[in-house]
Order: structure tokens, then sequence, then C-alpha cells
């Protein structure tokens, strides 16, 4: 009987990751519980809650990705949501809103959107990230925004 047979189709070995080769191009969902690194393009939807994605240098993305870390050496238009960290390297590229605890932006990156810092890690209560910093509790969110606007009145 192979080795095969007995391994859990539930579990990946530890270290391995999914590749998308660069010839392939996905329009649609992707979705699942290991990481991924993708060379080819991808139209849609990347979810990998848990899980690191890698956009290779080859990589063209026109999508919204939800993960647990997100490292772009490619390029990505579409919202961005990390619950750990964001990176993007010197030859990435990334036009959309990113949503992550920590973010790195090499010398080199190109970026156009916005970015909020949420320190909670995960989904917070947009009811709560809608009101203004000052009128929120102590005992709500922690998340922040980067940039909170300021309105001047003349009294």
């Amino acid at each position: 009987m192979s080795t095969d047979a007995m391994r859990p189709l539930s579990s990946t070995p530890s270290g391995s990751t999914a590749r998308l080769g660069a010839s392939l191009h996905i329009k649609g969902e992707i979705s699942g519980n290991e990481d991924l690194h993708i060379d080819g393009s991808v139209e849609g939807l990347v979810q990998l809650e848990d899980r690191k994605l890698t956009v290779g240098a080859s990589a063209k993305l026109t999508a919204d990705v939800v993960a647990r870390e997100v490292v772009v050496y490619g390029s990505v238009k579409g919202n961005l949501r990390a619950r750990d960290r964001i990176e993007i390297k010197k030859d990435g590229s990334v036009v959309g809103d990113l949503t992550t605890a920590r973010i790195m932006i090499e010398d080199g990156a190109y970026f156009k959107g916005s970015i909020e810092i949420d320190r909670t890690g995960s989904a917070s209560s947009d009811s709560d990230l809608d009101k203004p910093a000052y009128t929120r509790t102590a005992t709500g969110s922690s998340a922040t925004p980067a940039h909170v606007p300021v309105t001047k009145s003349s009294s």
C-alpha cells in the first residue's frame, strides 16, 4: 500500500505552497486553506482566510484579496485585506485599498489607494468605525483608521 493512500486528504505537508503557473488565467473565485503562490492572472476574488498569498513577479491580479498575509511582487488591482500583514516589494504594484495590522512598502514599489491599520487583526464592528474617533468608547473596537478627516469650524 502506498504512503499516499494513508495521507489524510484534508492536510497538506507543512511548508507546502500551492502554485498557479504563469500561463494560467483564472476568472472567478479562489478559496482554500493552504498557502498560494500566483504567477498567472486572476480576475475575481481570492479568499485564503488563515493563509499566505504571494503574488509573483509575473502575476496580474484584478481581484479582491482576503488572507492572513499578502506579499506582492507583481501587479494587483483590487482591495487587499490581510489579518496579519501586507508587503509590497520593490517591483510590486497595488492599486486599491489596504486593510491590515502591519504594512511594509519597499522603495520603488507603486501604491495608489488608502491604508487602514486594523489593530484587532480581525473583522471589527463596521458601525463603530463609522463613528468619528473622538466618539468611540474605550470598550469598543481598538481599530483606528490610518487617517481621520478633520473639519475646522469658525466660531
